[in-house]
């Protein structure tokens, strides 16, 4: 069902294209991904790929400020605006912000639903917490709620600063626990002039092509790190993305910052050659 839709999301699209249009479409970085895409939902199972880590065990976790470690979420959400001082941009929109207040005007940013959740920053999870907890024994006793009390695993991966970066509240909401996708060349708005995008029949969300690098890379390494499962098609979306959009000095700068709060970053980041390893 999936491959029929994707084949005649496409069909509709070039089918609307003159000569001169098909051949720019055919040039850009765009078909790229999407064909990588359609690879992998022609040819992959959507069988869960094997976890890397046979076992993490879980790393004592600190809460004061200038103590050097893991965090659990509440902790680090009292590091993060630190650790982004300068760099005060959302990561789907692009809009600068000052404190939790989002700056509209810069990023041409409309609500689609929520104005009051629009006007905040929050702390999005790249990987989302339901990915990181729905399968351990803690989510089917009591949720994320019985997580982030109990499971010390857990509370390691919800905190880790690799995975957190500031997004328009409304957007992290209607993100949820949505995969990354790429079905939409030239995006119709959803947020104004916001070029990420949700589909909710799908469930799928479009990030801004400026970040799609770093967001695979975070999700990579989160799967890495927590041996977590990725399905074939997903994995090859990132993989494709991670090699398209080259690490960028604003996630060697963020990277640095982790680094010194976390004692850990993302090593995809600091050694981008690993990338060979991770997608083969």
């Amino acid at each position: 069902m999936r491959t029929s839709i994707f084949l005649i999301s496409i069909s509709l699209s070039l089918a609307a294209c003159d000569s001169h249009q098909l051949n720019q479409v055919a040039k850009s970085g765009e078909v790229k991904q999407l064909a990588a895409l359609g690879e992998a939902l022609l040819s992959g199972t959507g069988q869960a790929a094997p976890a890397q880590i046979d076992k993490v065990s879980p790393q004592p976790l600190v809460g004061g400020s200038k103590e050097v470690g893991y965090r659990n979420f509440t902790a680090a959400k009292r590091i993060l605006p630190r650790l982004y001082s300068g760099m005060e941009v959302d990561f789907y929109c692009g809009c600068r912000y000052q404190g939790k207040d989002v700056d509209w005007a810069s990023c041409g940013y409309q609500p689609r639903k929520s104005e009051s959740r629009a006007s905040r920053i929050e702390w999005e999870h790249v990987v989302p917490a339901w990915v990181l907890g729905h399968q351990r024994q803690c989510w089917q006793q009591g949720g994320r709620k019985n997580c982030a009390a109990n499971d010390p695993l857990f509370q390691m991966a919800e905190g880790d600063l690799n995975n957190l970066v500031p997004a328009v509240g409304e957007v992290n909401g209607d993100r949820a626990n949505f995969s990354y996708g790429a079905w939409e060349i030239h995006p119709r708005p959803v947020y104004g002039q916001c070029q990420s995008i949700v589909d909710f029949k799908l469930k799928r969300f479009q990030p801004r092509e400026e970040v799609r690098g770093a967001a695979a890379r975070i999700t990579l390494y989160m799967h890495q790190r927590y041996g977590l499962s990725m399905s074939r098609q997903d994995k090859q979306l990132m993989c494709a993305w991670a090699r398209q959009y080259p690490v960028d000095e604003w996630e060697r700068q963020r990277n640095k910052r982790i680094m010194q709060w976390q004692g850990e970053g993302n090593f995809l980041v600091s050694q981008p050659e690993e990338l060979s390893r991770v997608c083969g």
